[in-house]
């Protein structure tokens, strides 16, 4: 019975794994891990490269939790599986994109992997996050926008699904709560400069 959950983790771990952001910055001969917030995602993609040459980035690392949920979807049905599956494979499309296996272990954020998985598992309350992340990215920034509509996203979902499908939105957060604490952490890295002879860097 484990077999459907660990099939829609894999197929999401793998189609997150995909360096999308890293093989069109490279087309373009830039590098972004090493320029700007030294993320490898849209919004750095977007800050170096422009809005359109980055707009492949953003629809990539969307679809690539949309694929994910859809894999988790199809799985649970075809083997009667619980709706859990579904969430499972988006939550392994964003440890792939975090995590990837195709870049080094060395990803993004996850925010886009996340909503693209929402839209399928979760129609309606991510469109309404989607406009939400409109609204306020017309107002200040998208980069905003979108931690703002995704932060507050698991109100919304209350409206229409179960507490139980809420809470496994919520264990999602937690893997974006934590992709940016480690950003935190390597930024305070880099601000610091290298350790002094003998003194452990800190991990």
């Amino acid at each position: 019975m484990l077999t459907p959950w660990v099939v829609a983790a894999l197929a999401g771990y793998l189609l997150g794994s995909v360096p999308i952001a890293d093989l069109v910055a490279r087309r373009a001969g830039v590098d972004l891990r090493a320029v700007g917030d030294r993320n490898p995602g849209y919004w750095n993609a977007k800050e170096q490269l422009g809005g359109r040459r980055a707009l492949p980035v953003l629809l990539g690392d969307t679809a690539k939790g949309a694929l994910a949920g859809a894999a988790g979807v199809a799985t649970a049905a075809l083997t009667d599986a619980a709706w859990g599956v579904g969430w499972v494979a988006v939550a392994g499309a964003m440890v792939g994109h975090g995590w990837p296996l195709f870049a080094r272990f060395r990803g993004g954020k996850s925010l886009l992997a996340f909503v693209g998985g929402m839209l399928v598992v979760t129609p309606l309350p991510a469109l309404i996050g989607v406009a939400v992340c409109s609204a306020v990215s017309l107002l200040v920034s998208f980069s905003t926008g979108i931690k703002v509509a995704v932060f507050t996203f698991p109100l919304v979902q209350l409206l229409f699904d179960p507490p139980v499908r809420v809470a496994a939105t919520g264990l999602l957060l937690c893997l974006i709560a934590l992709r940016f604490a480690l950003g935190a952490l390597a930024d305070a890295r880099r601000r610091r400069g290298p350790p002094a002879h003998g003194e452990p860097f800190p991990v």
